[in-house]
């Protein structure tokens, strides 16, 4: 790593802590020649594909996955915050699985189950989205298999 103002290479680390996601390491580092400080971020390479619907293979984007759970969650009681940490715990199970590859359907149901237990509507979002609903009554399937028990049989 060289210094971004001056290219020197010979730096020294200041300051070491984890991010509030806790899927990276932010460090202060300085310039020993400059003298200036920037600040690095380290993550973990997940090394996964995902196999989309056409057959296509691409590599898993977290960043991509939290743009779909911000634009399902956008207006509901999921703060920004909240869908950047269930972002980082679907990456960490992924992880945790060790597989080398995903399908989107396997990726969509993972998050929806998360979404359902979190919030309705964000869950209704995404699933109109990722499952594609072709008519009305494929989206009232969807809505009712969520409604409490108890309001099923009022």
């Amino acid at each position: 790593m060289r210094c971004p103002f001056c290219q020197h290479e010979e730096l020294k680390v200041t300051d070491s802590r984890m991010t509030p996601e806790m899927n990276a390491i932010r460090r202060r580092r300085e310039c020993l020649q400059c003298l200036q400080r920037f600040t690095t971020f380290e993550t973990i390479e997940l090394s996964l594909q995902v196999q989309k619907r056409d057959g296509r293979y691409e590599d898993f984007q977290q960043q991509k996955l939290l743009k779909g759970l911000d634009a399902a969650c956008q207006h509901t009681k999921i703060s920004h915050d909240q869908a950047v940490a269930l972002a980082s715990q679907i990456t960490l199970d992924l992880m945790q699985r060790q597989a080398r590859e995903i399908s989107t359907k396997e990726l969509g149901e993972m998050v929806m189950q998360k979404l359902q237990t979190l919030d309705s509507i964000a869950y209704i979002r995404f699933a109109c989205v990722y499952r594609r609903f072709k008519n009305i009554d494929e989206l009232m399937e969807a809505i009712k298999s969520i409604q409490p028990k108890d309001a099923k049989e009022s």
